[in-house]
């Protein structure tokens, strides 16, 4: 139970930077045997939502890498974020007694929505210093995470655990330093 309550958490930090790449993942992962998914999650392992995850993943991480259209998807993601992270936490947590596991990939919903909100803003930064020229960039680093991420929940929950509190000290070690 400890190592699907830090896999959810990490599936949900990287919902929260990428909505679909980290479920794709995930159902891959679970179609090779990797990890066990909740029964009523093993529709990620199907082919048309293999399918339909990897479409929308390029679709995501393609248009994410245009000026303008990346503030759209942050606005969608707003509402699209969560409720990723809620599947993809809610897939891990198999054999938990109801409601605890609702409730607790429920809980990390609001993880990735504070994610998504921390990225919105950098991604406003980004824009108004570099006149949007910086957000693929920025852009490009934001799946190399959420993919690292994912691939540490499913395959070493603790490290990425580990990495994404370091993380998340050096971003608040960031916003805490006075503008210069």
């Amino acid at each position: 139970m400890v190592f699907a309550v830090v896999a959810g958490i990490v599936i949900a930090a990287a919902c929260g930077l990428r909505a679909f790449l980290p479920l794709l993942v995930l159902g891959l992962a679970a179609r090779a045997g990797w990890v066990e998914l909740d029964p009523r999650a093993q529709g990620l392992t199907g082919n048309l939502s293999l399918l339909a995850l990897g479409i929308a993943t390029v679709l995501e991480i393609a248009a994410d890498k245009i000026p303008v259209v990346d503030h759209a998807l942050d606005v969608i993601g707003t509402f699209v974020r969560p409720a990723a992270a809620w599947l993809g936490a809610s897939a891990l947590f198999h054999g938990w007694p109801a409601p605890w596991g609702a409730l607790v990939s429920l809980s990390l919903a609001t993880l990735a929505l504070g994610v998504h909100a921390v990225k919105a803003k950098l991604r406003l930064g980004t824009t108004a210093v570099t006149l949007g020229h910086g957000n693929p960039v920025v852009s490009s680093l934001e799946d190399v995470a959420a993919l690292a991420m994912t691939l540490m929940a499913v395959l070493l929950p603790i490290l990425g655990l580990i990495l994404l509190v370091l993380l998340l000290i050096v971003v608040l070690r960031r916003r805490s330093r006075p503008a210069v």
